[in-house]
């Protein structure tokens, strides 16, 4: 073949097309095999009953289905004919699609095999990756679709309906149907296939021979060797580091795996006829018992080799090796892996740390930092697949591992320590690409011995578009664009590789090496991100979500974990890259997957903190607790009677000694670890993961972790306070409102501490829960202390005191209850004095002390509605009074003759009662609001005092409000005034009782 037929055949521009057509195929194929192994989501005429007769017609006869003499058979077909092709029609385009795929490889394939192109990864990178990633590619597919049951029942059904309705069958049905049965045994036809390509595959794969040997050194090798490290050498420390093969460093072992497997399955001939074949073969065989196809879907390598080889003869050794390799798979694989994981937490967060301290580094050590997020990406995707699908082993912790969050922690922290300092990455290899690169390109140009035109042109073309490159370019934030001079290499890479080319490629490596180089320096200013997408995405937990959701409970259950946990709702970010533009309709469902594991984590992450913040706060609770007056009459009791002690008189055997608030602090040795201890070293680990970033992207959506936790502090502190009031409905307890004012402040003032810590906005958490306390339910719909203080002061405290089993003392300011035994089970004055009354305003705020004081005085136009009933009743006799008033012997006969009068009393005694407890509220409100807001209770009564009998009702009844909410006393009570408007609209409580004649 010609060089000129050699350009036109442009083998680059195919395979870059090819193999990104061939990833939207295979995805339509796993979306294909995916659907319709799911009953819930197959097509529904593959399950109906009356289906079923022509659905076993038509997999039987396939492909050679007569239609037109089988209507008894295909009824059911002819009758939903049009709801059968408007169904089955992207199932069917997407079969048509693998055979049109399958038709572009052979020719590509044959092409290549006619040009006799030289393969080596190590100079020819892009090319022989293209070549094996198109045949890996195109393996799948062909699997892909061997593994699709109703893939001759969707294609017949489809060619069925479409002849029914246009008369004819598909013009493509006749080809994709010997397809079909082609590849009913996938592997043997392949092998078939690619026997004409065995030595174009075997060069390729043992290119990689000693890149792939060297990739899977174990743990102690890669310590021993100082692998990633940048202070072994400190001499060293600024020196680029660089490579003949840059791009072979941060190659995935995982995509090696996979060229090597599938490369001599379906070359297999060269095992036994190359001996370096079979070494590289055997060595493969000993990394992994799966390889991904997509996604989930795997190949277990050892099991479909042997079964492949077994059925040939010839082949017994290898089969032989297959065993063995397996057997040391299972033994030594998992401890292997652990042990290499192991040492990337160690050599990673090392690396972390210098580049972290010095940004600079990140310039000639940006090699190191893609290898480090490549070797990650390795392990914890082998883990993945190997948790997922290992289910029977001896030894269940190799695939295991409870660090595992550490490592995708540092992933984490690298991609966005490059990101962060993308300027210097771009500084430093714009001038090494303008003074370096371009003069070394330079001079291997003019040494070239031969040098034909096209190429010459290229190669030109590169020097000059290096020559150019300034750093102002960087400094103004210029966008850099070198997809054009990559692509020009990836050419060049064709051309030269190509037998009868006049220049070759692998007989000028040192052209290979630089433009490889350069290659690197490039999408070092223009494709970053890319880099960063190729060597640590881990998009595959998008399909393993059980392993994932594991190692996220996994990383919860120990402690010294939690600071890493952040790491998985940021891994949720990768799932956007599984989409590709031939699948648009799965965007959606991607999406939803990834937000909704976001949110779970994060929603789980901010729970375990606020838990943990609330259970400190509890304990600081019942440390303030101790420090309440009630506590300290012991103390005092003993410091009483000192002297009687000293008389001789023993304490009481079995009374135990009461610890003083404070005695917590004194250990005598720091080792003991008190649960204070636990909760604190759980809340700072925990702080660190939730206040690790300040937001990050998940698809087009942004995520604030700070909000998950603000929104859950919120709702705990909400139902914590109204917990810390103790209300027992049975029994009418609750808590002292100054005992439960001592524990809110004391849970406050520990939330107020955090504020730097958990990164939430604690002000506004504060704010908003105790905010929600003053109104009757809180955003949840639950009943706040606003409901409950209202409900048993009303409920307990005023209706006995209308009974009188409590009764007011003015001297002390105070409700009191009178001895009486089982009438009360608590004591009125430590509900009622001056100190609870503040303490109750404090805690329900104006507004909680206004729906206290709107249900006071429905209360009392509740007793003002019996009173007038009573009125209504006795009118005459009451007339009759009136007008006699002065007569003694005629009154003392009407007298008799009123109806409840012993009722009048009693009601209006309740009046009395809750006016009075309102006053003395109204009174707590205003010492608090007076205490709290002084500047505003100043001209709050300087208005009040300007409201005249003159005033308008409106304004004076504006004014009264506000003074009201203040706690200020009015004239005219404004609350007393709405309730009686509102008498007709009913009301939130049953009225006192007034006693039995009520």
């Amino acid at each position: 073949m010609s060089l000129t037929s050699a350009y036109q055949h442009k083998l680059a521009e195919k395979l870059t097309i090819l193999n990104d057509r061939g990833q939207g195929v295979l995805i339509r194929m796993y979306n294909i095999k995916k659907t319709c192994s799911d009953p819930k989501s197959k097509p529904p005429f593959l399950l109906e009953k009356s289906m079923e007769s022509s659905l076993k017609y038509i997999n039987k006869k396939f492909p050679n289905i007569d239609v037109r003499n089988s209507t008894q058979h295909l009824g059911p077909v002819h009758r939903e004919k049009s709801e059968i092709i408007r169904f089955l029609t992207n199932y069917y385009q997407s079969f048509v699609d693998v055979m049109e795929f399958r038709d572009h490889v052979y020719e590509l394939l044959n092409t290549i095999d006619a040009c006799q192109c030289h393969f080596d990864i190590n100079l020819n990178f892009d090319f022989t990756r293209s070549y094996l990633d198109l045949i890996v590619t195109y393996t799948s597919v062909i699997l892909l679709l061997s593994r699709i049951e109703d893939r001759r029942i969707l294609i017949g059904m489809y060619n069925c309906a479409h002849e029914m309705l246009h008369g004819h069958g598909d013009p493509s049905f006749a080809r994709l149907g010997q397809m079909v049965l082609e590849y009913d045994h996938p592997l043997k036809k392949l092998t078939e296939e690619f026997g004409p390509h065995t030595k174009a595959v075997s060069e390729a794969l043992l290119s990689l021979h000693f890149l792939f040997v060297r990739r899977n050194q174990g743990a102690e090798q890669w310590r021993s060797a100082q692998l990633l490290s940048l202070i072994s050498s400190p001499p060293a420390m600024i020196n680029p580091a660089n490579s003949d093969t840059m791009a072979c460093e941060y190659l995935s072992v995982e995509v090696m795996e996979r060229w090597i497997i599938i490369g001599f399955l379906l070359c297999n001939g060269c095992l036994n006829s190359n001996s370096q074949c079979q070494k590289l073969w055997k060595l493969c065989l000993q990394g992994s018992l799966y390889i991904t196809l997509i996604r989930e879907d795997v190949l277990q390598v050892h099991k479909v080799t042997e079964d492949l080889l077994s059925s040939w003869k010839g082949y017994g050794k290898r089969v032989a090796d297959i065993k063995e390799s397996k057997e040391y798979v299972i033994a030594n694989s998992g401890q292997f892996h652990c042990q290499r994981r192991q040492f990337l937490r160690m050599a990673v967060k090392e690396l972390e740390s210098v580049l972290t301290d010095e940004p600079g580094l990140l310039g000639p050590k940006a090699l190191y930092v893609f290898m480090a997020l490549s070797f990650i990406r390795d392990e914890v995707t082998w883990l993945v697949r190997h948790t997922e699908n290992v289910t029977k082993t001896k030894t269940p912790e190799d695939y295991a591992d409870s660090s595992i969050a550490e490592l995708l922690f540092l992933l984490e922290e690298i991609r966005a320590l490059v990101r962060r300092h993308i300027k210097v990455i771009q500084q430093y290899h714009l001038q090494y690409l303008a003074r370096f690169d371009a003069l070394v390109l330079s001079d291997i140009i003019q040494n070239l011995s031969v040098c034909p035109e096209e190429e010459s042109i290229i190669m030109s073309s590169f020097v000059s578009t290096l020559s150019s490159l300034n750093l102002k370019q960087v400094e103004s934030g210029e966008k850099f664009e070198f997809s054009g001079l990559r692509l020009d290499w990836f050419r060049l890479q064709a051309y030269t590789s190509v037998a009868k080319a006049p220049l070759h490629l692998h007989e000028n490596a040192d052209l290979a090496k630089v433009m490889n180089l350069i290659v690197f320096h490039s999408r070092m200013l223009d494709s970053v991100e890319n880099i960063l997408v190729e060597t640590s995405d881990l998009s595959t937990f998008c399909f393993h979500l059980r392993t994932f959701e594991k190692m996220f409970a996994m990383t919860l259950e120990e402690p010294s974990m939690l600071r890493y946990a952040i790491a998985f709702p940021l891994i949720c970010a990768h799932f956007v890259h599984c989409t590709h533009e031939m699948c648009p309709e799965e965007y959606p469902h991607l999406k939803n997957h990834s937000l909704h594991h976001c949110n779970s984590f994060l929603e789980e992450l901010a729970k375990q903190t606020s838990n943990c913040v609330l259970e400190i706060c509890a304990e600081q609770r019942n440390l303030s607790e101790q420090l309440l007056p009630k506590h300290c009459a012991t103390t005092i009791s003993k410091a009483k009677n000192k002297k009687t002690m000293k008389q001789k008189q023993t304490p009481r055997k079995g009374e135990p000694e009461r610890d003083k608030p404070g005695a917590e602090s004194h250990r005598k040795n720091r080792s003991i670890v008190t649960n204070m201890d636990k909760l604190h070293l759980n809340l700072t680990e925990l702080a660190l993961t939730m206040n690790h970033v300040h937001s990050f992207s998940v698809f087009e959506h942004t995520i604030f972790p700070s909000e998950y936790l603000s929104s859950h502090l919120e709702a705990r502190l909400n139902r914590a306070i109204v917990w810390l009031a103790g209300y027992n409905a049975t029994t009418q307890e609750i808590a002292r409102p100054s005992e439960l004012l001592a524990g809110v402040k004391a849970y406050i003032s520990f939330i107020q501490s955090l504020a730097q810590f958990v990164g939430a906005d604690v002000s506004r958490v504060i704010r908003n829960a105790l905010l929600q306390q003053t109104q009757p339910l809180d955003s949840c719909g639950e009943q706040t202390i606003t409901t409950l203080y209202t409900n048993w002061y009303l409920e307990s405290l005023l209706r006995q005191a209308s009974s009188g089993t409590i009764i007011l003392s003015p001297a002390m300011q105070a409700f009191i209850s009178l001895p009486r035994e089982g009438e009360q089970n608590f004591s009125a004055e430590e509900f009622s004095d001056i100190s609870e009354m503040r303490a109750l305003a404090e805690l329900l705020g104006p507004y909680g002390m206004k729906f206290l004081s709107e249900n006071l005085m429905w209360h009392v136009t509740s007793q003002i509605v019996e009173l007038k009933k009573l009125v209504v009743e006795n009118m005459d006799v009451l007339v009759q009074i009136r007008s006699n008033f002065s007569k003694a012997d005629l009154m003392a006969s009407l007298l008799p003759q009123l109806i409840g009068a012993d009722n009048v009393l009693k009601r209006m005694t309740i009046i009395g009662v809750i006016l009075t407890f309102r006053a003395m509220a109204q009174e707590g409100l205003r010492e608090v609001f007076s205490s709290h807001c002084p500047f505003l209770m100043g001209p709050i009564e300087c208005l009040k005092e300007f409201v005249t009998p003159d005033t308008d009702i409106k304004v004076t009844l504006s004014v009264f409000e506000l003074a009201s909410a203040a706690g200020v006393g009015c004239d005219i009570d404004p609350a007393l005034v709405a309730a009686i408007a509102n008498l007709k609209a009913g009301g939130l409580c049953q009225p006192l009782a007034a006693g039995p004649g009520d």
